[in-house]
């Protein structure tokens, strides 16, 4: 009977602690002195309520301090800020490094990874990192090679590690985790290896795998109920995950899930999306490829999806849909609704009921998307919330073998993994575009395991009749589906966004500006330019009753691809080596956290 009451005792202490991580967290994230997540807040809005620097005086912003991370690569992600030091980490290879903020950024301790070289050239797009994540005293990173490490926040002691994926077989990684109540929620990535797309969920004080759900496959393996998941408010039925896929191609299927994820905890959901099917080539893969392309809505304690809505069915054109959820509540229609806001890949902006899955706006957030001439929004239509594929732009009827020319956006989509922001004090959304078409020419290839597993060459250029660049810098409405202020940028706006509440929006340019405009108009209040092109994405942070802006600079990415790995072929890089040949006229590689604040 003691041993029981022990056993009881020590379970229930294990379940308090795991709570108050979570709530560690939570409190965290509500004190806008800190930057304790990569996404601002589990809603993804990149707000923060500082407002010591606005738009009246953030002119007279000046460098207050900067690192150099000693990596040569693309720097995605942004710093975490907790307490009195600040996390900063690299692309690969992955290092970590502990910044005390009381002593001018001194190295508190710094974790460097032993992982193999080979992992590199496995990776699509650069060799890019998304960023450390906080909960529990504990820092957590996701390495390329898909090992993922809890870390002592204070001492960086290894507390844990786990292998998540096989980068032998194309599975690697580039984001960031999540930490919800006592688990951290993992994706993968490597779509273009033919891997088959996976979130996961590991014990965040023991690192052991609590669930795992596959994107396609089995009802088992993808976590559904066949009766109970819903898909634009009808049950998906048995086998959902096979049954729109030819044979066995599922398992080699994509729907990798290398993007933001956020987290209601009122409705304890987490949301996310999934990428694209494998291969490129449509003529391989008949059907709608489920659930590739999905926004989906699991329950973070054992997985179990609520609902799903497949945005792209069977892809044409490497529209990944794993762009971040932001959450908000608005009014709609005389009525507060619980939404989710996606900009999709595939140039559609689409508002949703986070708690139902039903699809409110699906509207283009750029003037060039051409692929399609909009979502069927009528419920009882056969066709409700597919798009209409333009005959002229389908890779698929064209065939393959065919260059199908002139299709908006390109591969990289309308927007990739940059995230937008949102300001509850203007309610619009602030999004970093890209303003880029392509020619898609697919062609017939086989899988093996381990090698890039494509089937598509892609040129890539600005879109035509238009303002000549490659990106605009956007101000959405999400109840209109409507841009309300749209900047005009030389190249795509590969940073993310932060929007504050002193009335202004930061971002950062390929050439390597950090901006400031106003929220309301657009109007640029401050720009400096950085010592490498910006993919990194601004934050914000209060020490010593001063707020201060930071971001890591730094070119690479799929844009800056042909810089970061020195690549000439126009047709490297997925295609983007040729779009952004120009590049080199403006910027060099080089890893630099700048960190800005209002003089004294």
């Amino acid at each position: 009977m003691t041993k029981l009451t022990l056993m009881t005792s020590g379970l229930a202490l294990c379940a308090a602690t795991m709570a108050m991580a979570n709530d560690d967290l939570m409190t965290q994230m509500d004190n806008p002195a800190q930057w304790a997540i990569q996404t601002g807040d589990y809603a993804n809005q990149r707000y923060s309520e500082l407002d010591q620097i606005n738009a009246e005086n953030v002119g007279d912003l000046q460098v207050a301090w900067s690192f150099s991370t000693g990596v040569l690569r693309g720097h995605e992600g942004s710093p975490l800020v907790i307490g009195d030091m600040m996390y900063v980490h690299t692309p690969f290879p992955n290092t970590v490094y502990a910044l005390d903020l009381k002593e001018e950024g001194k190295i508190v301790w710094r974790y460097e990874p032993k992982q193999d070289p080979d992992v590199i050239p496995v990776m699509c797009c650069d060799t890019v990192n998304r960023g450390v994540a906080y909960a529990d005293g504990k820092i957590f990173l996701h390495q390329a090679d898909t090992k993922v490490v809890a870390l002592d926040a204070m001492t960086g002691e290894v507390k844990w590690e786990v292998m998540n994926g096989d980068a032998s077989k194309g599975e690697t990684n580039t984001a960031t985790v999540m930490p919800v109540k006592d688990k951290i929620i993992v994706g993968i990535s490597g779509g273009e290896f033919g891997v088959r797309g996976h979130v996961t969920a590991y014990n965040m004080e023991t690192g052991e795998q609590e669930w795992r759900a596959w994107s396609m496959g089995p009802d088992e393996d993808i976590l559904v109920d066949p009766e109970n998941t819903t898909h634009l408010g009808e049950p998906v039925g048995e086998n959902s995950g096979t049954n729109t896929w030819e044979g066995d191609q599922w398992m080699i299927g994509g729907g990798t899930t290398w993007g933001w994820y956020s987290y209601d905890p009122e409705a304890d959901l987490i949301y996310y999306g999934t990428g694209n099917p494998s291969t490129w080539n449509p003529a391989q893969r008949p059907g709608d490829n489920r659930w590739s392309m999905t926004v989906m809505a699991r329950d973070p304690d054992d997985g179990m999806a609520k609902w799903f809505y497949q945005m792209t069915p069977h892809d044409e054109w490497d529209y990944d849909g794993v762009n971040e959820m932001i959450l908000t509540d608005q009014e709609m229609d005389g009525e507060v609704r619980k939404l989710l806001t996606h900009f999709d890949r595939n140039g559609l902006g689409y508002t949703m009921d986070r708690i139902t899955g039903e699809l409110l706006v699906a509207e283009k957030y750029d003037p060039a998307v051409n692929w399609t001439t909009g979502v069927d929004m009528d419920p009882e239509s056969e066709n409700y919330g597919r798009p209409a594929v333009v005959a002229e732009y389908s890779t698929e009827q064209n065939g393959e073998d065919v260059n199908s020319t002139g299709i908006c956006p390109a591969a990289l989509g309308s927007k990739d993994q940059q995230p937008a922001a949102y300001s509850p004090k203007t309610e619009l959304f602030y999004v970093p575009t890209n303003h880029v078409c392509m020619d898609y020419e697919p062609f017939r290839v086989s899988y093996t395991a381990g090698q890039p597993y494509v089937g598509a060459t892609l040129a890539m250029y600005p879109a035509p009749d238009s303002h000549g660049g490659m990106g605009n810098f956007i101000a959405w409405d999400n109840i209109n589906g409507e841009i309300k202020w749209s900047l005009p940028e030389q190249f795509s706006v590969w940073s993310g966004a932060l929007a504050t509440a002193g009335d202004i929006v930061f971002y950062g340019t390929l050439e390597g500006y950090l901006k400031a405009v106003s929220a309301e108009t657009g109007e640029e209040l401050y720009r400096f330019k950085t010592p490498s092109g910006i993919i990194g994405n601004v934050m914000t942070y209060e020490q010593g009753g001063k707020q201060y802006i930071g971001i890591l600079s730094g070119v690479g990415g799929w844009a800056g691809i042909g810089l970061a790995a020195g690549l000439t072929n126009p047709n490297d890089g997925l295609g983007a080596v040729g779009g952004y040949s120009a590049l080199s006229d403006y910027t060099a590689l080089g890893g630099q956290l700048t960190v800005f604040t209002l003089p004294d």
